[in-house]
C-alpha cells in the first residue's frame, strides 16, 4: 500500500458506555429486545439508568472501539466524532488519546452520547443508546486531509441513523476515493441494516471495499436465509466480505472463494460487548499490515476473543502480545 500517516480513520458515535449486570426478566419486563441495540431519549435513558443495579463507566462507541483495538496492537489509527462540553465528553477522549488514537472530533452542543448496556448471565449485551452530541456529526467534521492520509475508511452502520452524519459519510467516502483509498463499512446492528437497508446496499454498491457484519446482519441484508445464498448475493457486491459467526467463527469471502476460521478459545465468556468491534480491529490491522486474509481473521478472533472475557469493550491486554503468543 502506498504510505499514510494512519493505518484505519474510524467516523462513529463518541459514547461512554455503562454496564450493569442484570437478568433477562428484567430486558422483558421493559420492552427490550434482547441482544440488540435501541435508540431512546435521555428521559428513557434516565428511567433505565435510574432502575439498574450497580453500573461501570467505560469509553466505548463501536468504531472508537475499533480504533483502540488497533492501537493495542501497535497500529496508527484515527478517529473522528463528537462529545460534549462536559465530564463524560472529556473522559471520553482522554481515554482514547491514551491508548495512542488521535482523535480527531470536536465538542458539540448536545450532551456526550452514553449507552446503558444490560449484559445477562449468557453474555449477551442489550444496549439503550442516547446519542446526544453524535447526532450532531456533519460534514464539517470531516478532516479529509486525515482521511487521504489513511490507509482505509472505517465507516460504523449506526451512523446511518442521523440526516447530518450521512452527508459527512459521502464527503469522507469521496475524499477516500479521491486519495486512492480503501473503504470498510461494519453494519453495527440487525436492526440498523431493517431501517436502512436500502441506502446500505447503495453505499456498499458504489463505495465500500470491506464488509464486515454477524451472519444475522449480513442475512438481513441480502434476505438469505442460510450461509450458501448469503455468499452467493455477496458475489455480485464486489466487496471483501467478513461475516463473523460467534461460536462458529467467521467466513472471509473475497469475492471468488470463501475461508472459513474457527473462533478462538475462551476460558470464560462474560460480555459481548465489542466482540464485532474487536473482530474487525485485529481484521484492518493484519489488512493493513499486509498479512493473508485467513490471518487477518485470526487476529481479528484473538481480539474478539480477549474482549469477551471480560466486562467493557476496549482490550484490557495489550492485543500486541497477544499476536505475537500466537505467531501472528
Amino acid at each position: 500500500m502506498p504510505e499514510a500517516r494512519y493505518d484505519v480513520i474510524g467516523i462513529g458515535s463518541a459514547i461512554v458506555d455503562i454496564l450493569s449486570r442484570t437478568e433477562d426478566d428484567f430486558i422483558n419486563a421493559h420492552g427490550m429486545v434482547k441482544g440488540t441495540m435501541a435508540l431512546c431519549d435521555a428521559a428513557r435513558s434516565k428511567f433505565i439508568y435510574d432502575r439498574i443495579g450497580k453500573a461501570v463507566e467505560i469509553s466505548g462507541g463501536s468504531a472508537a472501539n475499533s480504533m483502540a483495538g488497533i492501537a493495542s496492537m501497535g497500529g496508527k489509527p484515527c478517529f473522528i466524532g463528537k462529545v460534549g462540553k462536559d465530564k463524560l465528553g472529556e473522559i471520553f477522549i482522554h481515554d482514547i488519546e491514551v491508548l495512542g488514537v488521535d482523535f480527531a472530533g470536536s465538542a458539540g452542543t448536545l450532551p456526550t452520547a452514553t449507552c446503558v448496556i444490560l449484559v445477562t448471565p449468557d453474555g449477551q449485551r442489550t444496549m439503550n443508546t442516547f446519542l446526544g452530541a453524535c447526532t450532531e456529526v456533519g460534514p464539517d467534521d470531516i478532516d479529509e486531509k486525515k482521511i487521504a492520509d489513511s490507509h482505509v475508511l472505517y465507516i460504523e452502520g449506526y451512523q446511518w441513523d442521523t440526516p447530518q452524519a450521512k452527508a459527512a459519510i459521502r464527503k469522507a467516502t469521496k475524499a477516500a476515493k479521491s486519495a486512492g483509498r480503501q473503504v470498510a463499512l461494519s453494519l453495527s446492528d440487525p436492526f440498523v441494516v431493517d431501517r436502512h437497508r436500502g441506502d446500505l446496499l447503495g453505499l456498499i454498491k458504489d463505495e465500500v471495499d470491506i464488509l464486515f457484519g454477524n451472519e444475522d446482519e449480513i442475512f438481513r441484508l441480502y434476505e438469505a436465509g442460510d450461509v450458501a445464498t448469503a455468499v452467493e448475493r455477496l458475489r455480485g457486491a464486489n466487496v471483501l466480505a467478513v461475516m463473523t459467526r460467534g461460536a462458529k467463527g467467521a467466513l472471509v469471502f473475497d469475492g471468488q472463494t470463501t475461508a472459513a476460521v474457527d473462533a478462538a478459545p475462551v476460558e470464560k465468556l462474560i460480555d459481548t460487548t465489542g466482540a464485532g468491534d474487536l473482530f474487525a480491529a485485529g481484521f484492518l490491522y493484519g489488512y493493513t499490515h499486509g498479512r493473508s486474509l485467513t490471518s487477518c481473521a485470526r487476529i481479528g478472533a484473538i481480539a474478539a476473543a480477549e474482549v469477551i472475557s471480560h466486562m467493557g469493550a476496549r482490550p484490557e491486554t495489550p492485543l500486541r502480545d497477544l499476536i505475537v503468543k500466537h505467531a501472528l
